[in-house]
């Protein structure tokens, strides 16, 4: 007679919301309704969470998770009521690697800090005082990764988040409510905003090449490039790139050497443990091109051209974090940015990117010789996609 087997253990159910922010989703976690375990950092949450996404995939789709088998779609959000004075909610970031077992907690996800405020007010992390019952609340964001304050103005129709409206963001497919996100001061005083302390370096490759390159902290750690240096028009998609083995390589040599440039890493071999940061995107001058939804969008629309990659891939549209480094660096005269944009001081720009367009502005000012950054605001809009629970194996983690 055979052994009989011993039982596999239950699926328990945890507490979440699946939402969308900006070109991004996300599952999203009150830290409070998470297993004991799983509610301060290390390794029982990276497990949990990369269960819930449902990571490591060899196959690379995720199907046994939530995650979307993208960089856009295969993230986490743990929010909780902050502690920290002058602010609402403290929230913390996991890009889930799709085919690794590893959560990478190196930086902030800007789409997905447009769902913050949102999820913040319909879960009670905001003060029932703050939110009028029509109008718009501001919800006073600490972003962990960073260390840094981002501002979300959440609009509010009879006491709940209004989340249907008109407004349209080029990357996701239907209008929604307008989400206007500030990030205030986003590099400190006491932190570089050009980390080499040039606007412009060369960058050295082996067995690539050299290149010029913007290497800027700003929102998130992002090298910049010429497009021309690298083959490139500006006006890809992602087919273009991500179809491609040996570019999507040579990006990766780019991004692993600008990590060491800008101090981010000790040895070139720890990029391979750091997928999230830094973000590698190239920069053109203002031409036309076919998005990929199908429309035109004409040169006399934007100020530059920018393709930026995420995990590994050309993203389809563009990471807010991006967005706020391309701002910064196109208010900066002499940057890569700045110069494909014309090289003109300014305080916003609009650039044009796979699925179509999107303005930021920003507020930098040359202070005895050092740049530094006030403030960066741009509009996203987030919906709730759906809410109840997760369900995972009660030994995964």
């Amino acid at each position: 007679m055979s052994k009989p087997t011993k039982p596999s253990p239950p699926q328990i159910k945890i507490p979440a919301t699946y939402m969308r922010g900006g070109t991004s989703k996300g599952v999203f976690f009150k830290v409070a309704d998470l297993p004991a375990a799983a509610q301060t950092a290390g390794p029982a949450r990276d497990r949990l969470l990369l269960r819930v996404i449902g990571s490591p995939d060899p196959y690379g789709k995720q199907t046994d998770g939530m995650g979307g088998a993208t960089s856009s779609t295969s993230k986490a959000v743990l929010l909780a009521q902050s502690t920290r004075p002058g602010h609402d909610v403290d929230y913390l970031f996991g890009q889930v690697s799709i085919d690794k077992p590893f959560v990478d907690w190196s930086g902030n996800c800007g789409n997905l800090s447009a769902a913050v405020g949102p999820f913040a007010v319909a879960n009670g992390l905001v003060a029932p005082e703050r939110v009028p019952e029509n109008g718009v609340v501001e919800v006073r964001i600490w972003q962990q990764n960073i260390q840094k304050t981002l501002l979300a103005h959440v609009p509010i129709t009879a006491g709940e988040v209004q989340e249907t409206g008109a407004f349209e963001l080029d990357g996701v497919t239907f209008p929604a409510a307008e989400v206007p996100v500030t990030f205030m001061n986003p590099v400190d005083a006491a932190e570089a905003l050009f980390p080499s302390g040039h606007l412009v370096d060369e960058l050295t490759v082996p067995e690539v090449g050299t290149f010029a390159v913007t290497l800027i902290n700003a929102g998130i750690p992002t090298i910049f490039l010429n497009a021309e240096d690298i083959g490139y028009s500006g006006t890809e998609t992602q087919d273009a790139i991500n179809n491609d083995p040996q570019a999507l390589a040579r990006f990766e040599a780019i991004r692993a050497q600008g990590a060491l440039r800008m101090g981010l890493i000790d040895d070139i071999s720890a990029a391979a443990a750091r997928q999230h940061t830094p973000k590698v995107a190239f920069v053109a001058p203002p031409t036309g091109y076919t998005a990929s939804s199908g429309k035109m969008i004409a040169a006399a629309e934007i100020d530059l051209n920018v393709r930026a990659l995420s995990m590994g891939k050309l993203h389809h549209a563009m990471m807010g974090t991006a967005a706020v480094a391309i701002g910064t660096a196109a208010a900066i005269p002499g940057t890569l940015v700045n110069l494909a944009a014309g090289g003109d001081a300014r305080t916003a720009v609009t650039f044009g990117h796979p699925s179509g367009t999107l303005k930021v502005g920003a507020q930098a000012q040359d202070q005895d010789g050092v740049w530094r950054v006030q403030k960066v605001s741009m509009s996203r809009s987030a919906r709730v996609l759906m809410e109840g629970a997760v369900r995972v194996p009660a030994d995964c983690f």
